[in-house]
């Protein structure tokens, strides 16, 4: 496998970047880090937050399809009907959501 004249030179120069000892990589990233990323990280948390106010708390309307929440067996922990990351204001159970005291 022969690399052209021009690939030659390429992979030439990048193999010299690799090898300085300058200092200005580390500058660049920390550059970027002020720059980039955490403003970046600032306006997404801006978003989730605007996000969050607009959101309705109330859960949607219970529907009971016939195919969701189907007990065969009786989970093996508190009172069997609760899954074990249940969350009372966004699981309903197989006879619609419980009563939140939010």
């Amino acid at each position: 496998m022969s690399l052209s004249p021009a690939a030659l030179a390429a992979r030439r120069v990048f193999a010299a970047a690799s090898h300085s000892h300058q200092e200005g990589g580390a500058r660049t990233w920390k550059i970027l880090s002020f720059v980039l990323a955490i403003p970046g990280v600032a306006v997404c948390m801006a978003n989730a937050y605007m996000k969050m106010q607009a959101h309705s708390h109330e859960p949607p309307e219970f529907v009971a399809y016939p195919h969701l929440r189907i007990r065969t067996k009786r989970f093996p922990w508190g009172d069997g009907n609760h899954s074990l990351f249940h969350n009372a204001h966004t699981n309903p159970l197989p006879g619609g959501y419980e009563d939140s005291h939010h």
